[in-house]
């Protein structure tokens, strides 16, 4: 993709999420234009989270934390969407469940990984100078024990072909518009209760954004009927300047 498309500069991220009853944690890079943002966390179930910013390294089918994680990703094919904005496009593809093997010790502790707790994002595009969204990732099992995963989101790639999915045992299906809480405390009819947050304000002139991302634990219903018997996750509110 061209770095500018009509008269808009090409943003692109790349985000890996790990979800799971003991540990959840997110790696990520993204750039807008020239300007390049890396970041890590890892959040634990009393609360605990611990952040930072270097040594990240994404490629695929890896993600590395110096001294912190080193992970393996067995990647699906993923769900791809192409969305018009304005008069230029967005894309993205998002993968899940992803199984994930690897190691991650923080806090003096060491997690070992190998399992299905995985979701990746992958986005690139020619945005709207201001673009907002609200989102919500997660992975669990349902009350009957098949394994599910979910990419919700209101604000981007929610038109007539969507990016909204839930994977069942595997088999993605496109489901409809869910509606956000204002307080990011429930997305359709699944109910959330946060771990811990993370938030950042940016303002670098020519970028700003607003950012609230909450890891936590997910109950209720998925879209299409699916009961959740336990879920875990992120929601994410997003308002960017770029």
């Amino acid at each position: 993709m061209p770095l500018v498309h009509a008269r808009r500069p090409l943003k692109r991220w790349h985000y890996v999420g790990v979800y799971g009853p003991e540990l959840m944690l997110c790696v990520a890079d993204a750039r807008v234009g020239g300007i390049r943002q890396r970041w890590w966390a890892v959040a634990l179930p009393d609360g605990t989270l611990i952040e930072g910013a270097r040594g990240v390294e994404l490629t695929p089918g890896r993600a590395r934390v110096r001294g912190v994680l080193d992970l393996e990703l067995d990647e699906p094919g993923g769900v791809e969407v192409v969305s018009p904005d304005g008069r230029s496009y967005i894309w993205t593809r998002k993968s899940a469940p992803v199984f994930v093997r690897g190691s991650v010790t923080v806090g003096g502790r060491r997690f070992e990984l190998d399992g299905d707790d995985g979701f990746v994002d992958e986005s690139a595009g020619y945005h709207a100078r201001h673009t907002a969204w609200r989102w919500s990732a997660g992975v669990g099992r349902t009350d009957d024990g098949r394994r599910v995963a979910w990419n919700l989101v209101d604000g981007v790639h929610d038109g007539a072909t969507s990016e909204r999915t839930v994977w069942l045992d595997g088999e993605p299906r496109e489901v409809p518009a869910q509606e956000f809480a204002g307080d990011l405390s429930r997305v359709g009819g699944l109910d959330f209760r946060a771990w811990s947050v993370r938030e950042s304000r940016m303002n670098l002139l020519v970028v700003r954004n607003r950012y609230r991302q909450p890891f936590g634990e997910f109950s209720g219903e998925l879209p299409c009927g699916i009961t959740l018997a336990e879920g875990y996750g992120v929601m994410e509110e997003h308002d960017v300047l770029w």
